[in-house]
C-alpha cells in the first residue's frame, strides 16, 4: 500500500493530516509577529533620536522598574517551560500550578507596563509629544497587546484541559502556546536592551 501511495504525485495525495497543517499555520503566524516586531523595531530606531525638543529616553526611563518587569516575564517562560513538561507527565495538578504561576507573573507584567504608561501620560508624556514617543509607544504598546493576548489564550487553555482533557490536539495547543510565550519574551529583551538599555547610552 505505502509502494502504491509512493507512485501518486504529491498534487494527487490529498490533504495533508491536520496536525501538519496547524503546526504549519502556527509557524506562519509566529513568523509574521516576527515580521510586525521587526518593523517597529525598525521604526524606532529610526525615530529615536527624533523628540522634538521633548523628553528622551534616558529622561523618562525608570531602570528598575522596567528590571522588575523584565524579571516578570522571564521567570514566566521558565514557568511557562515547567508546565509544558507537567504536560508531558500526564501530571494535572501541577499543569494547573505552573499556569498560574505563570498568568500571575504576566498579569504582574502587565500591571507594570500600565502603571509606567499611567505615569508619563499623567506628565504628558504621550505619542502626540514626538515622533520618538509615538515609535516608543507603538513598539512596547503592541508587545503588551501579546502578553494580554497570551493570558487569554492560556486561561482558554487551562479550561480545555479541564474540560477536555489532555487530548492530542489540546496538547498541541498548550505547545503553541508555549512557544508564543517564548517569543514574546525573546522581543521583550530586545525592548530591554535596544529601548531601555540603549536609552542611557
Amino acid at each position: 500500500m505505502s509502494a502504491i501511495a509512493e507512485e501518486i504525485p504529491l498534487s494527487e495525495r490529498g490533504p495533508a493530516p491536520t496536525r501538519i497543517v496547524v503546526s504549519f499555520g502556527f509557524w506562519l503566524f509566529l513568523l509574521s509577529d516576527i515580521v510586525i516586531f521587526s518593523a517597529l523595531f525598525a521604526a524606532y530606531a529610526v525615530l529615536a533620536q527624533r523628540t522634538a525638543g521633548g523628553p528622551t529616553g534616558a529622561q523618562i526611563f525608570d531602570l528598575k522598574h522596567v528590571f522588575l518587569e523584565t524579571c516578570c516575564l522571564l521567570v514566566s517562560s521558565f514557568t511557562c517551560g515547567l508546565c509544558v513538561l507537567a504536560m508531558e507527565r500526564r501530571s494535572h495538578t501541577m499543569i494547573y500550578v505552573w499556569a498560574a504561576v505563570t498568568f500571575v507573573l504576566g498579569v504582574s507584567f502587565i500591571s507594570l507596563e500600565l502603571s509606567e504608561f499611567i505615569g508619563m501620560f499623567s506628565r504628558g508624556i504621550n505619542p502626540a509629544r514626538s515622533a520618538f514617543l509615538s515609535a516608543f509607544f507603538g513598539l512596547v504598546g503592541t508587545h503588551g497587546i501579546h502578553v494580554t493576548a497570551g493570558l487569554c489564550w492560556l486561561a482558554v487553555m487551562m479550561g480545555q484541559i479541564a474540560t477536555l482533557g489532555l487530548r492530542p490536539k489540546v496538547a498541541q495547543r498548550l505547545v503553541c502556546f508555549s512557544l508564543f510565550w517564548h517569543a514574546l519574551d525573546l522581543v521583550w529583551i530586545g525592548v530591554f536592551t535596544i529601548v531601555y538599555l540603549g536609552a542611557r547610552t
